[in-house]
């Protein structure tokens, strides 16, 4: 029996030939049918009535935060959407952070400090886009989730082959 979940947020270039190919291997091999949000298939800069659909629809979401993540204004307005979702019990989120701190999310430091800084300059200092942005990272950012640092790894034998 397949179990179903649902794999939204995360930046294609820094996750997918990479950590999300051992993930999708992974779910697979333990019988769970997964979908994969493909950063493919968008076009413009908001995300379509379909995947709000797809996203309140869900019972489980995996967000991969990675260094890039908020460089991205399609996840962090998807991010928005799963929390508000969350916030309204009807989704479980289970945040990865790879190669990211949480506390990186929680309070923005670094790399998601310098996307949101660039955002800044784009919607406006004031903007409620960019507030409710922050408030998703923060709400992401405390919750328990799985912290993947690679640097700590030889090789990967901690993914299945």
């Amino acid at each position: 029996m397949y179990s179903y979940m649902e794999v939204f947020g995360f930046r294609g270039p820094d996750v997918r030939f990479s950590f999300l190919s051992h993930l999708r291997y992974a779910l697979d091999c333990d019988g769970i049918c997964a979908y994969f949000d493909s950063e493919d298939l968008r076009r413009g800069d908001n995300i379509t009535g379909s995947l709000k659909e797809a996203i309140r629809n869900s019972t489980i979401a995996i967000v991969i935060l990675s260094e890039n993540y908020a460089a991205s204004s399609w996840c962090l307005d998807e991010l928005s959407e799963i929390i508000d979702s969350w916030k309204q019990g009807n989704l479980a989120v289970k945040p990865i952070f790879y190669r990211v701190e949480p506390r990186e999310v929680r309070t923005p430091r670094r790399s998601v400090a310098d996307a949101l800084a660039a955002h800044e300059l784009i919607v406006g200092k004031d903007s409620a886009k960019l507030r409710r942005w922050r408030e998703a990272l923060s709400e992401v950012g405390n919750l328990s989730g799985y912290h993947v640092d690679v640097t700590r790894y030889k090789h990967s034998s901690c993914f299945r082959p």
